[in-house]
């Protein structure tokens, strides 16, 4: 019982350590829906303006990466952006992270790991995005 309880100690001791957003990272890393690789790549993201309000950018950009057959495993309209593997075969992660420039337009910033990927959805989203 005393070696229990020992056990007990030392993982609180290590979750306060690593803290809550580690572990909820941690568990969304398991599940494979983990965003912080396409956090960590915004400094290289292809980024655009479009004259969109962002609602309407939001929406339209799920509606193309629909159409793309692009697999959307994380979105979060309040956090401004949406989370996609290139296609349910293909589960490279690309980040869409969305700026409210003013009420008429929206940046997007588009991430990856994998250059390929990042600019192969750019140019199918941006494409769309500029076609009525």
């Amino acid at each position: 019982m005393k070696g229990f309880h020992g056990l007990i100690i030392f993982l609180i001791c290590i979750l306060n350590l690593i803290g809550c957003k580690s572990i909820k990272e941690l568990t969304y890393g398991i599940a494979g829906v983990s965003t912080r690789v396409l956090e960590e790549n915004r400094k290289s993201a292809i980024v655009e303006v479009f004259a969109y309000d962002y609602l309407s950018c939001y929406k339209r950009c799920i509606e193309i990466l629909k159409k793309i057959g692009a697999y959307i495993y994380k979105q979060d309209i309040k956090k401004y952006m949406i989370a996609i593997y290139v296609s349910e075969e293909d589960t490279t992660p690309v980040g869409l992270f969305f700026k409210e420039i003013d009420k008429n337009h929206t940046q997007i910033e588009i991430s990856s790991p994998s250059t390929y990927a990042k600019e192969l959805i750019s140019e199918k989203l941006y494409h769309g995005l500029k076609s009525p």
